[in-house]
């Protein structure tokens, strides 16, 4: 069998600010396509398989890059971190798809629909981003791919390939499997993949601390159970692709299904999410370059209420229901001048339809559903030009421009009862007022590269990039506590309110980075990265002052959850990371490794002096592994500060420092590899720096019967095992 095309050596030269993870599949790549490699030290090539046997969740085998961290969400939704900017502000494809939330607290984030057990290869592109790869971002470019397809040889009549795994979890006793099938010739490929995953929910270490009994009408999960933190999911696509020479048309149909998930950060769980993408796309190479070209479809069916560890009124519970669809056309070409030159320039359309409403329920909740956003439109058109110039062996230059036209609206909208003060005045102020909003926003990235010799790399750059507010930072209406607080995608327990009026954030970063290694940089390396952004209208949140959320305790408490509206502020972020690896080889005792990380990031709000949410502390990890033969252990130790610069104006919980010890070993064979291993070996107990606020426990319809300032604690011990065939 062979893959579409060999690995081009210019695809995988080095860059600045573009850490990839390479899974043990092979990643297929058109000869000397794509996008650009320029911007940091050499991509950084790992085996993670044995992540797969601790995660249901793609977006944790990013974790161990520099520079990246993950704000918590439910078992399967985790959302990314680059430098401290997160969810939104970083542009995130699945197979090329550009996937976004539709939910008011973004369960359904785009690295959910694919699970790990599918994913062949993961690009992080921190910091300096190339226009090409951007848009309508600020922290960076997530680019995620599953395996490329697969032919029979000329020599051969038809080709097949297996996959079958399996796995367990012993802390909530989460278990699942996956499935792969391939059927193909010298031409023509099918392909199917199919992965289920289901958990209980999980336990932390010991009881939690600060949680006395609940009040009247809540209920309280005993011990050290995390409530809301359950799943179950099942992902299925099917691929047909053909091949022509240097030309490859692909087309996928992809299905999830995720019957329930917990969010013990949020006031709801998803009890049901469907969605289904179409990706067709086009890879061709000619005499002049090459070009690809792409259209998919994403359809979403979202539905939200109390699961069974919550307070639910009873029998009424608060059902809140979202549909949405995205659409996506894309073409870019790339074109070889002299000198290895390239100019890469293309253009992109993005049209997102998003319709959310909560059905009555009784009480206050009804007669009507509830119009959280009606018809809301996010509609983006963008255009780029980027150059890749080589000036001799030592220097390598990039330059672009990207021009972003976003477009936005919503329809009126209707409270339960519009008859209803509560409820209709908010609609009434709403609906008089002009919603549509165009913003047109433009990026740039200028990148350099010196290469004085095969022991030492250098890199600096600029980058001006924009994004403009999603749908829910601008058209949730009600001042309604209970109504504002079911909008919230950062896991803090507040409530937010839209604000129409919310400016694009603009964002200039600065980053410079050094990478030393020996000529092969088989032996040993150490990188360094430093980076500046400075922020201009970054979407903040101010205290409520106005409406049925602005009384004065509102204002001033500096304990237990509030109510808040997006506003635009002046920001900074800047900060380091560090890594290294250094490789030895003995006689009796096999192949030893030892690889070490360090992150840095501060977050500020120059406005108002208050430090931005969500920002990882001082983090290192150190991991040690020794390889004999098939067998190969690991021990990870993971150390992080405690988190004491804190959002004020959220009222954001504070964390203690915590040590971590991990245990990993695997096996592999021609047909199959095996995984053991212990997390959290001594069971320690700690709060996630970026869980958020633990809301799993109480009455979430109130802000009075949950208890402020638990933090969402992490896991404790658990043995986890996993094993994969192929055949």
């Amino acid at each position: 069998m062979i893959p579409f095309a060999a690995i081009s050596e210019d695809m995988q030269s080095d860059m600045e600010g573009i850490n990839s993870i390479m899974l043990s599949e092979q990643v297929v790549t058109a000869a000397k396509s794509g996008n650009s490699t320029l911007g940091a030290a050499s991509p950084q090539k790992k085996e993670i398989s044995a992540q797969r046997a601790t995660t249901s969740d793609s977006a944790k085998l990013l974790q161990d890059v520099p520079g990246v961290s993950l704000y918590g969400a439910g078992g399967v939704s985790s959302l990314p971190v680059i430098h401290g900017l997160a969810d939104d502000r970083l542009r995130i494809q699945v197979d090329g798809m550009d996937l976004m939330s539709a939910c008011p607290n973004h369960m359904n984030s785009a690295l959910s629909y694919i699970d790990p057990t599918n994913v062949a290869s993961a690009t992080v592109y921190a910091g300096i981003t190339p226009v090409s790869v951007g848009g309508d971002s600020i922290g960076g470019t997530i680019q995620v791919k599953s395996t490329a397809p697969e032919f029979a040889g000329e020599e051969e009549k038809y080709f097949t390939q297996g996959k079958v795994g399996s796995f367990f979890r012993s802390n909530n006793s989460a278990y699942g499997g996956n499935l792969s099938a391939t059927l193909a010739n010298e031409f023509l490929n099918f392909t199917y993949n199919v992965s289920s995953a289901q958990a209980g929910n999980y336990f932390a270490a010991q009881a939690f601390k600060n949680v006395g009994p609940g009040t009247s009408g809540s209920r309280w999960l005993a011990g050290n159970e995390v409530g809301s933190s359950e799943f179950k999911s099942i992902n299925q696509d099917i691929g047909v692709a053909l091949r022509h020479g240097a030309h490859l048309v692909q087309l996928n149909v992809g299905l999830q299904n995720v019957s329930f998930e917990g969010f013990p950060n949020q006031r709801m769980d998803m009890t049901g999410n469907q969605g289904s993408q179409l990706n067709l796309r086009y890879n061709g190479v000619y005499e002049w370059g090459d070009f690809e070209a792409r259209f998919f479809d994403q359809i979403t069916t979202h539905k939200m209420n109390m699961g069974p560890d919550r307070f639910t009124y009873g029998t009424l519970g608060m059902p809140m229901e979202t549909e949405a669809r995205t659409t996506g056309v894309m073409a870019q070409g790339n074109i070889f001048l002299a000198n290895q030159d390239i100019l890469r320039t293309g253009g992109e359309y993005q049209n997102y339809t998003l319709y959310d409403w909560w059905p009555a329920a009784g009480g206050t909740m009804g007669p009507n559903a509830f119009w959280n956003v009606d018809y809301g439109k996010r509609d983006r058109l963008d255009f780029f030009a980027e150059w890749e110039a080589n000036w001799g062996a030592e220097w390598v230059s990039l330059i672009g421009l990207r021009s972003d036209i976003v477009s936005m609206n919503a329809a009126p909208v209707q409270g339960y009862d519009n008859g209803l003060p509560m409820w209709g005045d908010d609609a009434a102020t709403f609906n008089a007022s002009s919603r549509a909003r165009t913003d047109v926003n433009w990026d740039m990235a200028a990148l350099a590269r010196y290469e004085p010799d095969e022991a030492r790399i250098f890199d600096a750059g600029y980058a001006r990039k924009s994004r403009s507010p999603n749908l829910y930072q601008r058209y949730p209406w009600s001042t309604n506590a209970m109504a504002d607080l079911m909008n919230n995608f950062v896991g803090d327990g507040n409530g937010y309110i839209g604000n129409i009026n919310v400016q694009p954030e603009v964002a200039h970063t600065l980053s410079a980075s050094g990478d030393w290694h020996d000529a092969d940089k088989e032996q040993w390396g150490i990188k360094t990265t430093a980076y500046y952004t400075y922020v201009e209208d970054y979407i903040d949140a101010r205290r409520c002052d106005f409406g049925q959320c602005g009384s004065a305790l509102n204002q001033t408490t500096a304990t237990g959850f509030v109510h808040l509206q997006y506003v635009n502020h002046t920001a900074r972020l800047y900060g380091l990371d560090l890594s290294g690896n250094v490789q030895m080889r003995t006689q009796n005792f096999g192949h030893f490794s030892v690889s070490g990380l360090l992150n840095y990031v501060r977050g500020e709000n120059l406005s108002t002096g208050d430090n931005l949410y969500n920002i990882m502390p001082l983090n290192a990890k150190l991991v040690l592994a020794q390889r004999v033969s098939t067998w190969t252990s690991t021990a990870e130790l993971q150390v992080v500060d405690a988190k004491n610069t804190i959002s004020s104006v959220r009222n954001e919980i504070r964390t203690e420092s915590y040590r971590l010890l991990n245990l990993r070993g695997s096996y592999e064979w021609k047909q199959g590899r095996f995984d053991i291993g212990v997390e959290n070996v001594f069971n320690r107990f700690y709060a996630m720096p970026l869980g958020g606020a633990y809301v799993g426990q109480g009455n979430s319809m109130s802000t009075n019967t949950i208890a402020w300032g638990v933090q969402v604690p992490g896991m404790g011990r658990s043995l986890n095992a996993a094993l994969n065939l192929h055949f």
